[in-house]
């Protein structure tokens, strides 16, 4: 089997290996292993780093924009918050499970692994 291109797993959650689905058995939750090749998924760790990724791009771009709007128009803080609010919920949702997606999937592209001493 060819391996799927990176990007096209990222984006559809696709098993790095062979390229079928799922890669999560629910929303961000991975699953145990691809049913299709057997790959074991436990040997991936994403750790925090989606979160982070996730906290980072996020605020970035609600910070950017809320002073933008804010030096532009000065609204009221009510409508910042009708605004900001679900913007935040839902790029949150989008960038959380890209992030871990990409994550898992590079981990396996690149072989990485616990480091270990020689």
């Amino acid at each position: 089997m060819k391996p799927p291109d990176t990007l096209k797993a990222i984006f559809f959650g696709l098993c790095p290996q062979c390229g079928q689905r799922p890669l999560f058995s629910r929303y961000i939750e991975v699953a145990k292993g691809c049913p299709a090749c057997g790959l074991d998924y436990a040997m991936f760790d994403p750790g925090d780093g989606p979160a982070v990724f996730g906290i980072l791009i996020v605020g970035a771009i609600v910070a950017g924009l809320a002073l933008w709007v804010e030096f532009t128009w000065s609204p009221p803080t009510w409508l910042h918050m009708l605004l900001w609010i679900p913007l935040i919920c839902l790029l949150t949702f989008v960038v959380l499970r890209l992030a871990k997606s990409a994550l898992l999937v590079l981990q396996y592209k690149h072989k990485a692994g616990e480091g270990r001493l020689s």
